[in-house]
């Protein structure tokens, strides 16, 4: 298969595209390395090093002894978009390329437009270019659980039934996004639902759950090979900061009570569902959407399994919640369905333990490298608007 990866570079787009070269797949790439300069603005860096993107570009030709085609640029550009679908004519393709962080959108004005920009944009120019350029692609557009929030009834897989007066349908299920990124992904949905449906495209949305973890299942001997691991309160997720607290000698720091149940799952997981998505394409003007998790667990209970795996590595790492940042439900019903993917074939891997020691294993060789940057661990960017200086929680944690 032809697959097209845009965001390549990415926590997940990197290996990913290693896994599915590895597979057989003829990969091309689009990349405008972005992840890293926004890393970069909120002040941090990946704990583990990573090579810089000429040097994984080369990796990935000497490991797979494949040519990489590789588009340098932002979607938001159109000809990007358009000359990548044109010249490659894919398969499928994946689409990583958008601005992931909820924390990042809610900064101030011009963060919460540059994240509908950017990610809206890109996604309509990337719709469009497949409908001009190669309508039979199949479009895996990476979402988020997020979308939906945590209503109060059990969340199907996109759509559910419904019935009045003897007439039956089929809705999306209602959106309850709750920051501006979220927001900007369920616009993205509502584009690509009526792409398909207009121009009879076929597209998966994925509404993803929080991935964590540094190994994607694959042997990492070269250090080229190795994706990112961000830690700071915009781009690290949950599990990966607990993890790096702990590794720095800090406190483990749930948000409010710790309460909020979401849905996660390992890196290797996360690659292995997006691989299977890419192997049941939906037919043609087809919008088909699948939930994408492992399990469902409260934040608290994370802590608690991270405050585990750091005592086998000698590590004590009490748990000190602290004042939510969000506007957010912190004690909620969740039952989201996961069935589609159960159908094509994915075992979870349910060894959270074994991850997590995988996770110290490779985060303690570079503790210095979080000790460097913690100031970005506290989360002073507040949903309020509000911006509070939390720099006692590192001196009171210590």
């Amino acid at each position: 298969m032809k697959i097209l990866i845009a965001g390549m570079d990415g926590y997940l787009g990197w290996p990913l595209s290693l896994r599915l070269a590895a597979h057989g797949h003829t990969v091309a790439v689009i990349d405008a390395g972005l992840r890293r300069s926004w890393v970069r603005e909120v002040g941090s860096h990946s704990v583990i090093p990573i090579a810089s993107l000429d040097e994984r570009l080369r990796a990935f030709e000497t490991l797979t002894k494949q040519p990489l085609k590789f588009w340098s640029g932002d979607l938001c550009d159109y000809f990007i978009a358009q000359d990548s679908v044109r010249a490659f004519q894919p398969d499928a393709i994946v689409h990583l390329a958008e601005m992931p962080s909820a924390a990042y959108s809610m900064i101030d004005a011009d963060h919460a437009v540059y994240a509908q920009r950017n990610n809206i944009i890109g996604t309509l120019n990337l719709l469009h270019a497949i409908r001009d350029e190669q309508p039979s692609a199949h479009l895996v557009k990476l979402g988020t659980m997020g979308e939906y929030g945590t209503p109060n009834v059990q969340i199907p897989e996109g759509f559910f039934e419904i019935e009045y007066m003897g007439r039956k349908d089929r809705l999306p299920f209602p959106r309850q996004a709750g920051s501006w990124y979220h927001q900007s992904k369920v616009h993205d949905s509502n584009n690509i639902m009526m792409a398909c449906k207009i121009w009879n495209l076929r597209s998966t949305d994925i509404m993803q759950g929080v991935v964590y973890g540094t190994r994607d299942g694959a042997p990492a001997a070269d250090p080229r090979f190795r994706t990112r691991f961000d830690f700071d309160q915009c781009f690290g997720t949950a599990i990966n900061r607990f993890c790096a607290q702990a590794v720095a000698d800090l406190a483990i720091m749930p948000f409010g009570s710790g309460r909020q149940r979401r849905g996660f799952l390992p890196l290797k997981d996360s690659i292995t569902c997006i691989e299977l998505a890419l192997e049941h394409p939906p037919k043609m003007g087809e919008y088909r959407v699948i939930n994408q998790f492992e399990e469902t667990y409260e934040i608290i209970e994370l802590a608690r399994r991270v405050q585990a795996a750091a005592k086998e590595f000698g590590i004590s790492a009490p748990i000190v919640p602290v004042e939510n940042p969000r506007v957010e439900s912190e004690s909620h019903y969740y039952e989201p369905q996961r069935q589609i993917l159960i159908d094509w074939g994915y075992n979870p891997t349910r060894d959270m333990a074994g991850e997590l020691r995988g996770m110290f294993e490779d985060l303690a060789p570079h503790k210095d490298r979080i000790v460097e940057k913690l100031h970005v661990i506290c989360p002073d960017i507040r949903w309020g608007g509000e911006k509070k200086i939390c720099e006692s929680l590192l001196g009171d944690s210590q």
